[in-house]
């Protein structure tokens, strides 16, 4: 379709971005960005935030020439002006999951390796490094003179995790490059160790002079809090009405739990039950291989079934399953390149140690990574390129409406009969489980809300945060402890899971009451619009 000028200024809008974050650029797989990292200095975060208030204020002297500009220029307002309002705050993000820390580091997962080209690309990015961790320790530092410095807990996973980066993830890199010359061969080494030493330096300095200037408390207060929680959303919450509804929640699926333990077993409790299907040898995977393929297999086989609930064309019509090459216990989706020459993929982050699986937790995890969620969801858009622009394609994407639609693509499978094995549908009900108990630790945490009575009556803190996590999510410790961290570090973003599929049930309930209102036309109407704020997509379903 014809661009228009709010198209055209979305499109300049994506290009500066691609500039100013090729780590991005390469996860959606443009070309021409693999060889250069971002500017991570106080520099770079301003050159972003410029960008972001030049195109707002172009933004607003423009018309909406049809509904898709109208969508388009709603989601850009909302975008850029939470992420500005985020950025004078002063805060710099540092934690264990989603920093530049690991940001930098990961960006190497979804680099090629095919060509000497693609070798040549690894060597150059790794050249820079240092530059990039630099600039970041410059803004951490900066941060710190505004008396704005991040939490202790959070710059301790971060030495940990830059410990390991630069004693084995970079050596490890290059440590499989045959074919190459010897030319680019050495250049690769002297690259990774370069990178492996920036890493081991950047180490030093959380540990001495980043670590003592720390903050000792892990919660951001409500102000914060509420702000972050727009950025994830895209919506504003009642925090106090959103905490009772997380603690309704999570006593419902609790209460469901006992029901299916007892259809596993008669007189079974949640944990016997549990314990009856992990014992379960069909149920049960040794390896992480095994593992892979399982989570192949029943991809392959779920999108096939789904065809006939969903718009599902080639390309888009496969997932591939990857062990991840970090231990951090996290499962993720990466999307496919921008041309599907990199398929979407999940990726499995297997902590250390842990060599048996069962597939009576995890058949819902492959529901959410892959089809008929994050994969249907981000594959729809990038493939819907007559009606968006790049930007809306590749770059906006709002964890409430992608985790949101996830949680809800799992409901929808059980809803659809997928889930109706009792221990896969446990698996299911642990996994909402831990979603709704996230939504009452992460609000009650960070914004000093009472504990229930079952938990002392009090405001909660990390002691009583970490036993009740222990109490609700039905991990190893590895995994509880990397989430406990995580919801700590990252505020507003876990609750947007639960909160996000809560805000999606009720918009599809709305237009259920419409006259001759038919779920797969929904479902596609939805999905070809791409990400957006939750308020944003409210508007424009309606």
């Amino acid at each position: 379709m014809p661009k228009t000028s709010i198209d055209a200024l979305a499109e300049r809008y994506a290009a500066g971005l691609a500039e100013l974050d090729p780590v991005s650029a390469t996860e959606i797989g443009l070309p021409g960005y693999a060889d250069k990292l971002p500017d991570y200095s106080p520099d770079g975060a301003a050159a972003l935030d410029e960008l972001q208030a030049r195109t707002l204020t172009q933004l607003h002297e423009l018309t909406a020439a049809n509904a898709q500009d109208k969508v388009t220029r709603s989601a850009m307002i909302e975008r850029l002006t939470v992420d500005r309002e985020l950025y004078a705050t002063g805060l710099v993000e540092l934690n264990n999951i989603a920093s530049p820390v690991q940001d930098i580091r990961s960006t190497f997962d979804l680099m090629p390796t095919d060509t000497t080209e693609d070798w040549g690309n690894i060597a150059a990015r790794l050249t820079q490094v240092e530059a990039a961790l630099t600039g970041y320790q410059d803004r951490l530092e900066a941060a710190v003179k505004l008396g704005l410095p991040p939490a202790q807990r959070q710059v301790d996973a971060c030495i940990r995790q830059s410990q390991a980066a630069a004693q084995g993830f970079f050596p490890e890199l290059v440590a499989t490059t045959e074919g190459l010359d010897q030319a680019r061969h050495t250049e690769l080494e002297d690259a990774a160790a370069q990178a492996a030493q920036a890493y081991a330096d950047f180490a030093e300095y959380l540990a001495s002079d980043l670590y003592p200037a720390a903050r000792a408390e892990d919660a951001v207060g409500k102000d914060y809090y509420a702000l972050a929680s727009r950025r994830f959303l895209g919506a504003e919450i009642d925090l106090a009405e959103t905490y009772q509804w997380g603690l309704a929640e999570l006593a419902r699926i609790v209460e469901q739990q006992h029901r299916v333990a007892d259809l596993i077993h008669p007189g079974a409790t949640i944990e016997e039950a549990r314990q009856r299907l992990s014992a379960d040898p069909a149920r049960k995977l040794h390896g992480t291989e095994a593992l892979r393929r399982w989570m192949q297999d029943l991809s392959d086989t779920t999108i096939e079934a789904m065809k006939q609930h969903f718009h599902i064309p080639t390309p888009m019509d496969y997932v591939e399953a990857m062990i991840a090459p970090t231990q951090d216990g996290g499962i993720y989706y990466t999307g496919p390149s921008a041309d599907f020459s990199r398929p979407g993929r999940m990726w499995w982050s297997v902590p250390e140690g842990e060599e048996t699986f069962t597939t009576w937790q995890q058949t819902t995890t492959v529901f959410h990574e892959g089809v008929p969620g994050h994969h249907l969801q981000i594959a729809t858009a990038m493939l819907n390129a007559d009606e968006l622009n790049s930007w809306r394609r590749h770059w906006l994407w709002v964890s409430g409406h992608g985790e949101g639609w996830a949680l809800y693509a799992e409901e929808l499978m059980r809803e659809l009969g997928y889930l109706d094995d009792p221990g896969d549908y446990l698996g299911m009900l642990d996994a909402q489980r831990m979603r709704a108990a996230r939504v009452v630790f992460d609000i009650g945490v960070h914004c000093g809300f009472t504990a229930p009575d079952a938990w002392g009556a009090q405001s909660w803190d990390p002691g009583v945060g970490f036993a009740f996590l222990q109490e609700h999510l039905y991990e190893s410790p590895g995994v509880l402890d990397f989430e406990f961290t995580r919801y700590l570090g990252w505020p507003g973003q876990a609750p947007s899971y639960a909160v996000g599929q809560r805000i999606w049930q009720q918009i599809r309930a709305q237009h259920e009451a419409l006259p001759g209102f038919d779920l797969k036309t929904f479902h596609t109407r939805a999905l070809q619009l791409g990400s957006m704020g939750l308020d944003t997509l409210e508007e424009a379903l309606r």
